[in-house]
């Protein structure tokens, strides 16, 4: 999996959502994006790039896939999977 196109991607779809005057909204969309749209490899491989730093991408691109960053961790939490 090439890191380097996946922050492309997430910065693309950023870019989308960055017409959103509600900077949550557009955090919550580009997030529920990701979320709906990339496969379960493609976000991991996303949200550790993030963990490591998140060179590369977007201030948009940090926010949405910290959030998806949290909802992993809570998850783990919940179901004790961590």
């Amino acid at each position: 999996m090439d890191i380097h196109h996946l922050v492309r991607m997430a910065n693309d779809i950023g870019n989308f959502f960055q017409v959103e005057p509600d900077r949550a909204t557009a955090v919550h969309g580009m997030a529920d994006h990701i979320r709906r749209s990339w496969e379960p490899r493609m976000r991991r491989a996303i949200i550790t790039h993030h963990r490591q730093g998140g060179e590369g991408m977007s201030e948009l691109a940090r926010l949405a896939i910290g959030q998806l960053d949290g909802e992993t961790l809570s998850l783990h939490e919940t179901t004790g999977d961590g």
